[in-house]
């Protein structure tokens, strides 16, 4: 459908390897072309978390060099199929709408794009830099949502949150924990919330994940539990001791 979802989170919780599991996923499995703007991170950087979710390697082996034979051979492998995949990164900081727009459109042409991912919203350029932050948001998340309706895809867009979350006992994000939250809460079709206890402590469910849906115009609100491998920057179905929890994915992960 062609929704806004917002998925938000506090820094390190995963967000970008989260986006990156549905990448993976949505190209390999529906074959669905997906084209993700990293306004923050190299396409290298996404490449190697991909290479890991994929094959289900050690990143900081991956990244020192101290791979055995057989993952070598797995990584080669992996490598070879994830580039034949309809998986297209611009990781060009300082873009503003007109463009994401112009490429996306280029895109859905050409290879038509299924999803739309923005990594992350508040590093998109507004188009007035002297307009308040909150005004600059406002126009950011109305384009994203008449993206999404004029190429029928849905746009996923990261976000971050305010540091009050960290300030309360209870951390688990609300809506009023968004920053610039007004325009991002209204225009947002669906709004997500990425939450690993573990963060704040790590003996509080380590390895586990909660998807808080805060809001859902056209569905239900929850929580869904997940598995978070972290070594292998991989979400997976929940295998805690309450697993009858809903779960995204199949029984190969996310």
């Amino acid at each position: 459908p062609a929704e806004l979802v917002i998925l938000a989170a506090r820094p390190s919780m995963g967000k970008t390897a989260f986006v990156l599991n549905l990448t993976e996923a949505m190209a390999d499995r529906s074959q669905a072309g997906v084209v993700l703007f990293s306004l923050e991170q190299s396409s290298f950087e996404l490449a190697e978390r991909l290479l890991c979710i994929r094959g289900r390697l050690d990143m900081h082996k991956l990244r020192k060099g101290e791979l055995d034979e057989d993952e070598r051979d797995k990584l080669l492998r992996v490598s070879h199929e994830l580039s034949e995949l309809p998986i297209f990164i611009d990781d060009q900081p300082g873009r503003n709408m007109a463009q994401i727009g112009a490429i996306c459109r280029r895109l859905k042409r050409k290879s038509d794009i299924r999803i739309i991912i923005i990594d992350y919203l508040q590093l998109i350029e507004p188009e007035d830099k002297r307009a308040p932050r909150e005004q600059q948001i406002a126009q950011i998340t109305r384009r994203l949502k008449f993206l999404a309706k004029e190429l029928q895809v849905p746009v996923v867009a990261l976000a971050q949150l305010n540091r009050g979350v960290e300030l309360r006992e209870d951390k688990r994000p609300k809506l009023a924990d968004l920053r610039e939250s007004g325009a991002i809460e209204q225009d947002a079709d669906i709004v997500l919330f990425l939450h690993r206890p573990e963060q704040y402590d790590p003996a509080d469910h380590p390895g586990e994940a909660e998807i808080i849906v805060a809001k859902h115009r056209n569905g239900p609100t929850g929580l869904v539990r997940m598995s978070f491998q972290k070594k292998h920057m991989q979400f997976e179905d929940y295998v805690g001791p309450d697993a009858q929890m809903p779960s995204f994915g199949g029984g190969d992960g996310f």
